[in-house]
């Protein structure tokens, strides 16, 4: 059975990883903010908790920099953000950029192809009730998982074969 490469949709990415579609490589990059008020930085933005976020103490745009250590393939850039619980901070215009360093970033519109780069960065063009500052929930970056170099083999998703998947 092979997976298709593209990703469908609003598909789920906690189900994509779970499946072997895609994996998270947040971890692998530097995350850098353009502001933020102390104790609500990148470690809130990144904690897989949907209570904490980071909030922006500056003016607009604000900015979420992402630089890898070598050129990445990514295929999906998820953002959360809440406007139940954060209303004016919630980001209503945002911009996506791509590129080697900050001086050739290029913006990007939705994709369904994988792009290969060394730096994303996320700006917050405007607040919904022209807010000033923001508020972002989580950030995921996720890159497709490769194909074994060996041969192509189906991929095995169930609980009894996702125990044996790795060696200790």
């Amino acid at each position: 059975m092979a997976t298709p490469s593209k990703t469908p949709p609003g598909a789920d990415p906690k189900q994509l990883e779970r499946t072997g579609t895609v994996r998270e490589i947040g971890s692998q990059a530097v995350w850098s903010l353009s502001s933020c008020k102390p104790g609500f930085g990148v470690d809130q933005l990144r904690d897989d908790n949907l209570e904490t976020y980071w909030q922006s103490d500056g003016s607009q745009p604000h900015l979420v920099n992402i630089q890898f250590r070598r050129r990445t393939t990514v295929k999906m850039l998820c953002i959360y953000a809440d406007y139940k619980s954060d209303e004016s901070y919630t980001p209503s215009k945002i911009s996506v950029r791509v590129g080697n360093n900050f001086h050739n970033l290029q913006e990007i519109r939705r994709t369904n192809e994988p792009i290969s780069t060394f730096m994303i960065q996320i700006a917050v063009l405007a607040n919904h009730q022209n807010g000033r500052d923001t508020h972002m929930r989580q950030i995921k970056v996720y890159t497709p998982v490769e194909e074994s170099s060996i041969g192509k083999f189906p991929r095995c998703t169930t609980v009894d074969f996702m125990m044996y998947r790795t060696i200790r």
